[in-house]
């Protein structure tokens, strides 16, 4: 009775905590909305107040001096390229390491969990060196290659962890039935591992998207190649940088974010709930 109590008491300060939370969070959005549709002195007079017209210009502003259209479509296709380059080479290695016995097995494990402990910079002036002997420096094809790198490491290690979670028992009966590998792991642990699955996709997706300084030092700034992170900044001038185009430009960054994580978000829940059932 003592614990309910405490439990009941502790309830309000804990919603209160979440929903102050919650405002910090909301605020800089809000912030960068209002004022996407203003103009200088109106964001500095006045940041937090609605803005007195609904005018698009900004936006039509931004696309027009920096080619966001173009770079809006780059970014697309490095990130959808690398995702789904990322996924096809760790769900296999996540299925080989779960089932695997032995001592290559684990050692094969900590060489991916390697990856963890190399700092980005570190690896700058040797990926560099490597594009440009492959002729694929500032290129979009070599950030395709490149970004799955970095992000097999922390793929392949926890769609591991989903994996082992699933009963053996299920893959000796396919066994039995007649079924190889590639079914197993097509039919039985692609539906068992979908959270772990677009859970990977989320991180890798919101990974690839903002990336900005191997984008910028690998993609390079030629409008035909650099993606919406290394586009927006050309919005800042030294002398006028005018702040409700450059928030315009930011806003449109974010739409499909947003859009992505809440159309995977609800793949995710639908499969947890679908799991749940078949269990």
């Amino acid at each position: 009775m003592a614990k309910k109590g405490i439990r009941d008491r502790a309830a309000p300060l804990a919603h209160g905590l979440a929903w102050f939370y919650a405002l910090l969070l909301v605020f800089p959005l809000y912030f960068i909305i209002v004022s996407a549709f203003k103009d200088n002195l109106a964001i500095f007079n006045s940041p937090l107040s609605p803005p007195s017209s609904l005018s698009v210009s900004h936006f039509v502003d931004a696309f027009q001096r920096v080619e966001l259209g173009r770079a809006l479509w780059n970014s697309t296709f490095i990130t959808v390229s690398a995702e789904l380059l990322t996924l096809a080479l760790a769900i296999p290695a996540s299925y080989a390491l779960a089932r695997s016995r032995g001592r290559i097995a684990a050692w094969c494990e900590r060489f991916f969990a390697l990856g963890f402990l190399i700092p980005s910079f570190a690896a700058l002036v040797p990926t560099v060196l490597l594009a440009i002997h492959l002729q694929l420096f500032q290129t979009r094809a070599f950030l395709i290659i490149f970004l799955p790198a970095g992000a097999l490491p922390l793929s392949v290690i926890l769609l591991t962890q989903f994996m082992r979670a699933i009963p053996s028992d299920l893959e000796e009966s396919a066994v039995m039935d007649g079924a190889g590998r590639i079914r197993i792991l097509l039919r039985i642990y692609l539906p068992l591992t979908m959270p772990g699955i677009i859970t990977i996709a989320i991180l890798n997706f919101l990974s690839f998207w903002n990336e900005y300084l191997f984008a910028l030092i690998l993609g390079g700034p030629d409008p035909a190649v650099r993606t919406v992170q290394v586009a927006l900044p050309n919005l800042v001038s030294q002398t006028n940088t005018e702040y409700g185009v450059l928030l315009a430009g930011a806003l449109i960054t974010m739409i499909p974010v947003y859009l992505v994580y809440i159309l995977l978000q609800r793949r995710m829940e639908s499969a947890l709930l679908e799991g749940a059932v078949k269990s």
